[in-house]
């Protein structure tokens, strides 16, 4: 859920930049990782809260896909987590 509150506000988003803005509050964790969150975006793809917006090629030739949140993704989050924890 940190994930798509991290979204609401956001055009798009990548593994890297979900992670700089959540590592203040979950770096620390073991599950702290690319694969994880990528894991977590893909998750959420599947649920149908956010769908893959583009993708390219970084400068080290790695893929990197970009994803917006999807409206069903906005209702989640209105519906789950309480005003006080939004990402604004």
């Amino acid at each position: 859920m940190a994930v798509l509150n991290q979204m609401y506000d956001e055009k798009t988003v990548n593994v890297d930049s979900v992670m700089d803005a959540l590592r203040a509050d979950y770096g620390n964790e073991k599950q702290f990782n690319s694969k994880m969150y990528l894991d977590h975006l893909l998750a959420l793809e599947a649920n149908g809260l956010v769908e893959m917006s583009s993708y390219n090629l970084d400068e080290k030739d790695n893929l990197v896909m970009h994803y917006a949140i999807t409206e069903d993704g906005r209702h989640t989050v209105d519906k789950y987590v309480d005003q006080k924890y939004r990402r604004n």
